[in-house]
C-alpha cells in the first residue's frame, strides 16, 4: 500500500485478537520497546494517543543527557572542544537528520530556540510590508501562539491587525478548509498579502494542507511563504526545498519526542539563506564562524550564508541532547516506512470509530489519508469532558480541546493497533 492509499474497509475486523495479529505483523513493532510508555491507573501500560501534544521519552535519551552532565562535571569549559559531542559545534550534528526529515539541504536547517521565537525571527526577515501589500494570511483556527505572533508583528510594523490579518476559514457547516477556497483567496487578495503563514497540519482538525500547491500559488502572487510544522515534522512527508517554501519552523516535543520545551528547528531556503543582506536580528552564533571569536576586534555582525545565519545564541546543549536519540530512531525506521504504518494505523482507528453508535463521535479530520497525518479529531456528543475523563480512567491518554473535541494520534514509532482497539472499546461502551 502506498503512503497515500486508504486501507480498504474489508481488511479490518473488530476483535481484540485481530488487533494483536496486526501488531504481530507490524515490521516496526520493535520500536515501541525503545520508548517509556507511561502507566495507566491500574499500573499497566497506558494507550498513549497524545503524541500530537507531547511525544514519549526514548529510552536512550537519559543516557545521552547523562553523558553531557558527566562531561560538564569532568571538563567544565573544556567541554566546548573536548566533550564526547563537543558543545561548540553541537547544533551541527542535527543538520543531516533534520534535513532528511523535512526534505531540505543540510545547510538550510538549524536547530535553535523555540517555535514561536523562530517564527518571530523569520517574520523579521520575511514579513516586509510595503504599500498595499501588508497583510498576513493564516488559517482558522490557527494555533494561538501563531496568531499572537502574527498580531504583534503586524502592530510592530504599524499595521492594524483588524485590517492586516486575513484568515482562511472553513465554509459554514464544515470543519476543514477547501483547497479551492485557498486558491480563490490568493487569487482575490494576493496583491495585498505580504506573507502566507500556515500550519502544515492544522492543530485542531488534523488537516494537512497541500503545502506544495499553496506555496506555488502564493509565490506566483508575489507573497512570501512560511510554514509552522509543529504538527507536521515527524508526522507527514515533507519536501521543503523542492516546494520552494521561504521558511519553516517546528517544535521538537511532539512527534519528534525530544521532551517538554525541547529545542526547535528552522528551515530557510538556500536562495534566501545565501543572501546575507536580508534583514534579521543578529547574535554571535549567527555570525561568520571565522570571525565569531575575534569578538570586539571585528565589531560588526557578519551573518553566515546559510540557515545558521539566523541563530542568536550558542546551542543549549541540555535542551538539545534528547533530540539526538529520537532522530536516530527516525533514521533507523525511515520516514517512508513510518508513513506507511501511520496510514494503516490511523485508517484502522478511523474504521473502529466509524462503527460507534450514531451521535457518539464525529471525525472532523479529512477522510483522505493524503489530507491528514496521525491525528484524528473527534467532535464528541453529550458531555465531552466526561467522555475524556472516562478515557483517562480507562488508561487511554488523549487530548481535550474545549468545548467538545477530543484529539487522538496513534504515532507509528510507539503506538500499537491494540492501543487503537482499546480506544474503540471504551468509546463503544
Amino acid at each position: 500500500m502506498g503512503a497515500g492509499d486508504s486501507p480498504a474497509a474489508g481488511e479490518f475486523e473488530t476483535g481484540e485478537e485481530f488487533a494483536r495479529r496486526l501488531d504481530s505483523e507490524d515490521p516496526l513493532r520493535g520500536f515501541r520497546e525503545r520508548f517509556h510508555i507511561p502507566p495507566g491507573p491500574d499500573g499497566s501500560p497506558s494507550a498513549y494517543l497524545c503524541g500530537n501534544s507531547l511525544g514519549l521519552q526514548p529510552r536512550a535519551a537519559a543516557e545521552v543527557v547523562a553523558g553531557e552532565l558527566e562531561d560538564w562535571a569532568r571538563l567544565a569549559v573544556e567541554g566546548h572542544d573536548n566533550a564526547r559531542r563537543p558543545w561548540y559545534p553541537y547544533h551541527e550534528q542535527f543538520r543531516d537528520p533534520l534535513s532528511r526529515l523535512v526534505g531540505a539541504l543540510p545547510h538550510e536547517v538549524v536547530a535553535m530556540n523555540s517555535l514561536t521565537v523562530n517564527l518571530h525571527l523569520m517574520m523579521v526577515s520575511f514579513y516586509r510590508p510595503s504599500g498595499d501589500r501588508n497583510k498576513i494570511l493564516i488559517e482558522y483556527p490557527a494555533f494561538p501562539s501563531d496568531r499572537y505572533a502574527v498580531q504583534t508583528q503586524l502592530r510592530h510594523h504599524g499595521v492594524d491587525p483588524a485590517m492586516g490579518l486575513l484568515e482562511l476559514r472553513p465554509r459554514d457547516g464544515e470543519h476543514t478548509i477547501r483547497d479551492e477556497d485557498v486558491a480563490e483567496t490568493l487569487r482575490r487578495n494576493g496583491d495585498e498579502i505580504a506573507l502566507v503563514l500556515l500550519g502544515g497540519v492544522n492543530f485542531f482538525t488534523g488537516q494537512v494542507f497541500d503545502m506544495r500547491r499553496i506555496t506555488a500559488l502564493a509565490r506566483a502572487a508575489g507573497c512570501r511563504v512560511g510554514l509552522d510544522l509543529a504538527h507536521a515534522a515527524g508526522n507527514v512527508p515533507l519536501q521543503l526545498h523542492d516546494w520552494d517554501v521561504d521558511f519553516a519552523a517546528w517544535c521538537s516535543y511532539k512527534y519528534l519526542n525530544a521532551g517538554p520545551g525541547a529545542i526547535a528547528g528552522c528551515f530557510v531556503h538556500e536562495r534566501n539563506a545565501a543572501d546575507t543582506g536580508i534583514d534579521r536580528f543578529g547574535g554571535w552564533w549567527g555570525n561568520d564562524q571565522a570571525s565569531r571569536f575575534q569578538m570586539h576586534l571585528v565589531p560588526d555582525f557578519q551573518p553566515r550564508p546559510d540557515a545558521d545565519g539566523w541563530q542568536i545564541s550558542n546551542p543549549p546543549v541540555l535542551a538539545m541532547a534528547p533530540l539526538i536519540s529520537s532522530l536516530e530512531l527516525f533514521d533507523e525506521a525511515g520516514m517512508e516506512a513510518l508513513r506507511a504504518k501511520s496510514v494503516r494505523l490511523t485508517g484502522y482507528l478511523e474504521w473502529l470509530l466509524g462503527r460507534l453508535p450514531e451521535g457518539g463521535a464525529e471525525i472532523i479530520t479529512p477522510a483522505d489519508p493524503d489530507q491528514r497525518g496521525c491525528q484524528l479529531s473527534l467532535l464528541v456528543g453529550g458531555d465531552a469532558a466526561a467522555t475524556q475523563s472516562k478515557l483517562t480512567a480507562a488508561g487511554i491518554v488523549s487530548d481535550f480541546r474545549r468545548p467538545n473535541v477530543i484529539r487522538v494520534a496513534p504515532v507509528p514509532l510507539y503506538n500499537s493497533f491494540h492501543d487503537c482497539w482499546r480506544l474503540g472499546e471504551v468509546l463503544a461502551s
